[in-house]
């Protein structure tokens, strides 16, 4: 026997299955149920509402085999065949994040041909593997972003046994699975749970009409969204997941959404007996998001911080252009690194306001601010895509890769940066509606002419090519100039994990200090410089050496409190 529910205020609900349209009935606060006995997992079906002339997929389905406009199919969580008992969870402190997606990892671009790949994440020492959405979405690939079904993993990348397979695989081989998931709006294709009830509100935000998080029916709301992220917790045993745009959450509740999220994910994470980690993307700088409940924050665990990565960036590529306009000094980096934003209360010119408020270094540590080179937005949302690679020296490289990986931040890779590869990552959609389509290649066509671009330098989102140059290419990583990066960041990631003063995730015990081309960070006994030049150069470390734990050049000499840097290297040392 199947328990059919559904949640559609005031209006009549129809249950289509087994090839017969039976009447539901009704329940409390709007809730449709219906038992049948004839309909085990597998069985398809549909609901229908007076006002749609076609069954409509379940708004909480599992399963979309034929798609996001196809019925919903039965799924019986219960059946997977788990072999992870001994699986204990991963804590995101300490650990090393490496973001990929699913449909250009692999040439196959599917859950199992991902678990193929899952060796060479060891082998580079990564902890976490972060994956781009893999909700179910109009089309067959996308970056995952116009997820409609929150609670059924897509069809092409492997379904809802894909996932659990390369979940299953993943903490075999050691790794934690962290989920991306986007609560902020619906796709524009698909969203059929805004035809039930009220799961839209009356505001909107970048990418369409706002979720109703604190209006009339928001409990209901609500409950869904916290009900999917339990679910991916629980049923597919993912061990984290990263909130996409929390800053579009618009709720005014005494108790704000991301706070229901973080007691109910602890209350789940106390019963699993393992941790769940809670990542927000925000772009407010308040580090409120990931301040303890006990001290008046919202208890998420971490969140991404773009002012790291524009500081980085900048500093590395002299671009200055929109959001970058703030940023690109040494006094820009010494204060990130030392105390997480840039923006912290102070002026934005690119928002025409002052952002953000300080972190307090003493008692928010670095370890909840996920730092990062690049990253699907930074890369993906350029005109063309192009990864640092196509911009920095072997050199620079590295020396970058260095110094996010001395950090004192959770830091974060994206798929192919470790072995420097030359595949762009650019924006491509496959809807299959024509008008929809349309609207996607002119508006990013514009969207880049208006800062200077030549629209036919824009690639085609709808292209099927763009998708396929997107797709990273394997055969690289054991090139000349690929394998030399490659095996730098698995030194890096293996000195990370061996070096106490490089684990250490207080901000207030960072210091940096920076000359004319070069910088230099003081971590507890270690001390890591860094010659942007391309020349060599003389940088004092303040200190006495005891040895040298890394360079990314041959030539470092040690004199007293100095060491002299080849042309563009950073080099890592112990001190007195």
């Amino acid at each position: 026997m199947t328990l059919f529910s559904v949640w559609a205020p005031e209006k009549p609900v129809r249950l289509r299955v087994a090839g017969e349209d039976r009447a539901m009935e009704p329940g409390e606060d709007g809730w449709w149920h219906l038992d049948v006995p004839a309909a085990p997992a597998g069985s398809d079906y549909a609901f229908l509402l007076p006002e749609a002339g076609d069954p409509l997929p379940d708004p909480r389905s599992a399963w979309q085999p034929q798609g996001v406009h196809g019925p919903s199919r039965v799924y019986d969580h219960s059946a997977f065949a788990w072999t992870d008992q001994g699986w204990t969870g991963r804590q995101l402190p300490g650990s090393v994040l490496y973001e990929l997606h699913i449909g250009t990892f692999t040439p196959a671009g599917t859950f199992d041909a991902a678990i193929e790949r899952l060796d060479h994440l060891v082998d580079l020492g990564v902890d976490m593997v972060e994956l781009l959405p893999v909700n179910a979405f109009n089309g067959t690939y996308n970056w995952g972003y116009d997820g409609v079904c929150w609670f059924a993993p897509h069809e092409a990348y492997g379904g809802p046994d894909g996932l659990k397979r390369f979940v299953d695989a993943a903490h075999a081989k050691g790794l934690g699975v962290v989920l991306d998931v986007v609560y902020n709006h619906f796709g524009p294709s698909g969203a059929y749970a805004p035809m039930f009830a009220p799961y839209l509100s009356s505001g909107s935000n970048a990418w369409g009409s706002a979720i109703n998080l604190d209006g009339p029916g928001s409990e209901q709301v609500r409950r869904y969204i916290v009900d999917s992220v339990l679910m991916w917790l629980r049923d597919y045993h993912v061990d984290g997941l990263r909130l996409d745009a929390v800053h579009a959450l618009h709720d005014e509740g005494a108790v704000h959404l991301l706070e229901q999220m973080a007691v109910e994910v602890e209350t789940l994470s106390t019963e699993l007996r393992r941790p769940l980690s809670l990542i927000a993307e925000s772009d407010l700088n308040d580090a409120k998001l990931i301040t303890p409940r006990e001290a008046g924050g919202y208890g998420l665990h971490a969140q991404w911080d773009d002012d790291i990565h524009h500081a980085l960036h900048t500093l590395f590529t002299g671009e200055r252009q929109g959001y970058y306009g703030d940023f690109g000094s040494l006094d820009c980096l010494r204060t990130v690194l030392e105390g997480a934003f840039f923006h912290a209360g102070t002026w934005s010119s690119f928002r025409g306001r002052r952002h953000g408020r300080p972190v307090d270094r003493q008692r928010t540590p670095g370890h909840r601010f996920v730092a990062f080179l690049q990253n699907h937005d930074q890369i993906g949302n350029r005109a063309i895509g192009d990864r640092l690679t196509a911009t920095l020296s072997p050199g620079l490289l590295k020396v970058a890769a260095t110094l996010l990986l001395t950090s004192p931040f959770t830091p974060m890779l994206f798929m192919g940066e470790e072995w420097a590869a030359s595949s762009p990552w650019q924006y491509f959609t496959s809807h299959p509606e024509p008008d929809l389509a349309a609207a996607v290649q002119n508006g990013r066509r514009r969207e880049f002419a208006e800062h200077g671009w030549a629209e036919a330098d824009v690639p085609d989102p709808q292209d099927p090519a763009t998708f396929e140059r997107s797709k990273l290419d394997w055969s690289e990583l054991g090139k000349p100039g690929h394998a030399e990066i490659f095996d730098l960041y698995r030194k890096l990631i293996a000195l990370r994990r061996s070096t106490p003063g490089l684990t250490d995730p207080w901000l207030h015990q960072v210091e940096v200090w920076h000359g004319d081309q070069h910088v230099v960070v003081r971590r507890g006994p270690n001390v890591v410089a860094a010659n942007l030049a391309t020349v060599p150069q003389t940088v004092s470390v303040r200190a006495l050496p005891r040895s040298v734990l890394l360079a990314t050049s041959p030539g470092v000499i040690v004199e007293r409190d100095r060491l002299v840097l080849p042309p563009e290297s950073a080099a890592v040392v112990s001190v007195r």
